[in-house]
């Protein structure tokens, strides 16, 4: 939805993506500072959400999570919508708005329609960002400035 409430869930779509598995693409144009759609799921606690998802070193990263604060955490494998095949990419033309602390897609820059949405996922751990851990959270976007993984810089 635009910033005045106009909502366009309806010029996406979910289909393959050659950044990783599905990916959500636009139907029409969508201009820049759009509200594009709410990243929905069940809202739960970080202990709940480490009770469904064990940590496994063997296993690349991958869940519908987001953290809201502290702590509320959005599991979309639970109630999510379409929102949740939005894809990491280095090179975004998408941002994550938390507004009321609620998730919203918004968009970077004009967005023209078939082309996938995607916005940085920046994970950021609180344990050094190791070559191991880094390689735990591949990024295959594909972005001329790629930096090879979901991890965010630290500051």
């Amino acid at each position: 939805m635009t910033k005045s409430g106009f909502s366009i869930r309806r010029g996406l779509s979910m289909r393959r993506s050659d950044i990783h598995g599905r990916g959500v693409y636009a139907r029409e144009w969508i201009p820049e500072g759009t509200r594009i759609v709410e990243y929905r799921g069940e809202r739960i606690t970080f202990t709940e959400a480490e009770e469904r998802y064990p940590e496994d070193p063997d296993v690349p990263y991958h869940t519908f999570l987001f953290a809201v604060d502290d702590t509320i955490v959005v599991d979309a494998a639970f109630g999510g919508n379409i929102a949740r095949w939005i894809n990491h990419s280095c090179e975004p033309n998408c941002e994550v708005v938390i507004e009321n602390e609620r998730l919203y897609i918004e968009a970077l820059r004009d967005i023209a329609p078939g082309e996938e949405l995607a916005y940085d996922y920046n994970f950021i751990l609180p344990v050094r960002h190791t070559p191991a851990l880094r390689k735990r959270y591949p990024c295959w976007c594909g972005a001329p400035g790629c930096r090879g993984t979901m991890l965010g810089k630290k500051r």
